[in-house]
C-alpha cells in the first residue's frame, strides 16, 4: 500500500487492513473543501476543521472495527493522511517549509509550529491533567489527539511542535490544536514566490 501522486500536488491512497479500510485524497492547492466520513463523528469534525483552515482539499472515507474501539480506525486514517501528504509534497521544491500559528477557541489556546523537514518528530504538551481520559462526543478519547499527531508526523515526514497554552473544555482543547495545525501547515506547504523552484534547505534536499 502506497500513496499515488495524481496531478500537481494532489495525491490519493487506499489502505486496507483486517482492522480498517481507508481512502484519502488530498489537494494541497485547494480551497479547504472536504468530504469526511470516518464513522467517528468528532474525528470527522476535527478533520473538516483541518481541511477548512489549511485550505487543503481533503476527502476521507473510512470504516473499521469501531465495535471494538475507534482507536484502529482513527490511527489508520492519520497514517494514511500522513502518507498522502508526503506524496503530495513531492520533492518539496518552492515551499515555505516552516509554518507557525497560535489559535484560540474560546478559553482554549494552542500553538503549533511545523517544519516540512523530511524528518518526523513530534513534541506535544500542555494539555491539562486528565485531558487524555475525557470521552468526547461519545467515542473519541482525549489521548487519541497526541496519537493522531504522532501517526501523521511519522508518515508525512514532518516535524510538529504542538503546545496547549490554556483551556478547560476538552472539546475546545482538541479543536484548537487541530486548527493551529491547519494554519501552520497552510503556511508551511504554500509556495514561496521568492525562491521559485528551489528546495528550501542548505542540503539541497528535504
Amino acid at each position: 500500500m502506497s500513496a499515488e501522486l495524481l496531478t500537481g500536488r494532489r495525491a490519493r491512497m487506499e489502505r486496507i487492513t483486517s482492522e480498517s479500510s481507508v481512502v484519502v485524497e488530498m489537494d494541497l492547492d485547494g480551497t479547504g473543501k472536504s468530504d469526511i466520513s470516518t464513522s467517528v463523528p468528532f474525528y470527522d469534525h476535527m478533520l473538516t476543521a483541518l481541511s477548512k483552515h489549511s485550505l487543503v482539499d481533503l476527502t476521507v472515507k473510512a470504516t473499521g472495527d469501531t465495535h471494538i474501539d475507534v482507536h484502529h480506525t482513527v490511527e489508520d486514517v492519520a497514517i494514511t493522511i500522513g502518507e498522502v501528504l508526503r506524496t503530495a509534497l513531492g520533492n518539496k521544491a518552492g515551499i515555505r517549509r516552516f509554518g507557525e500559528a497560535t489559535v484560540p477557541l474560546d478559553e482554549a489556546l494552542a500553538h503549533a509550529v511545523v517544519d516540512v523537514s523530511g524528518r518526523p518528530y513530534l513534541v506535544h504538551g500542555g494539555e491539562p491533567a486528565g485531558q487524555e481520559y475525557h470521552l468526547i462526543g461519545g467515542h473519541f478519547t482525549g489521548s487519541l489527539t497526541r496519537h493522531i499527531f504522532e501517526s501523521l508526523t511519522l508518515h508525512a515526514g514532518i516535524c510538529l511542535h504542538m503546545r496547549v497554552l490554556g483551556g478547560r473544555d476538552p472539546h475546545h482543547i482538541v479543536e484548537a490544536q487541530f486548527k493551529a495545525l491547519a494554519r501552520a501547515l497552510r503556511a508551511a506547504v504554500e509556495p514561496d514566490p521568492r525562491i521559485g523552484d528551489a528546495i528550501p534547505s542548505t542540503k539541497g534536499a528535504l
